[in-house]
């Protein structure tokens, strides 16, 4: 791996992050750009960032070595700023669908972007055997030190799908990881692959209006993180074997004190596309 130039990327970094801030978006691109060539692999989520100004293309999905290392810096602290600060309670909204729906117990669970374990606690007397999976180390360091999951992997959520041979899972949850995936394909797909027929997918999405998405069905919103549109959600799911259950607004978190709008999402994978 080429060594970075840590110094010079810092320079490039702070200066596109002045140049945006102050509405320069052309001058902060370019600077952005200069990011990218110093690490390519984009740690600091420079292409996030130039997508959510509307310039460039639409990244797939969020680079793997950002999302780590945001969530590498942040975990100690997670949960206080999360749960405490912006108000997210998407664990909780999706314990009470799961029981107003009838839904469950459950023999085996899968929590993609367990993080510090906030699904995974939330829902642990309704299931006897929970795998937890996260990109961030120092997340499911702090996981495993809670005793929620009888098993943890360091791992990015597709690649774990793809890898796994382990019996499939009769849930799976993935909340709080739809805003850094854009195209929903390879995580869907992965998720029917993991899932007994009749198995449960369970998520959280952030959103905008319908106007912000024009002809696609995801975008980079203004604070770095993707948004879907609810028809392309639907879209994907019948196209990768899941019947839609259930579909909910919901104010995923606050930012800035502006509640953001998102939805929650329970399917029922029927079988084999």
């Amino acid at each position: 791996m080429t060594k970075i130039d840590e110094e010079a990327l810092a320079e490039a970094y702070n200066r596109a992050l002045a140049l945006e801030k102050s509405g320069q978006f052309d001058a902060a691109v370019a600077a952005y750009r200069e990011v990218l060539a110093l690490d390519p692999e984009d740690h600091g989520g420079a292409a996030v960032r130039i997508a959510s100004m509307g310039r460039g293309e639409t990244p797939e999905k969020a680079p793997d070595a950002y999302v780590a290392t945001l969530f590498d810096q942040h975990a100690e602290v997670f949960e206080d700023v999360l749960v405490e600060q912006l108000g997210y309670a998407v664990p909780v909204l999706v314990r009470q669908r799961l029981q107003a729906l009838a839904l469950g117990p459950f023999a085996r669970m899968l929590d993609l972007g367990c993080g510090t374990g906030l699904t995974g606690g939330t829902l642990r007397d309704m299931v006897e055997d929970i795998t937890g999976v996260d990109l961030s180390e120092n997340m499911v360091e702090v996981a495993h030190e809670k005793d929620l999951y009888e098993t943890l992997y360091v791992a990015e959520a597709v690649d774990f799908l793809d890898d796994n041979d382990d019996e499939p899972f009769d849930l799976i949850t993935a909340t709080d990881v739809l805003p850094y995936v854009g195209a929903l394909e390879p995580l869907f797909f992965g998720a029917a692959d993991n899932l007994q027929t009749g198995g449960l997918f369970v998520f959280s999405s952030e959103t905008l209006p319908a106007e912000a998405f024009a002809e696609s069905g995801f975008v980079v919103g203004p604070h770095q993180r993707f948004a879907h549109a609810e028809s392309y959600v639907r879209d994907r799911l019948e196209a990768t074997g899941f019947d839609l259950v259930e579909i909910g607004d919901i104010t995923v978190r606050l930012e800035e004190g502006e509640p953001i709008a998102g939805q929650l999402v329970v399917a029922r994978y029927r079988g084999e596309v």
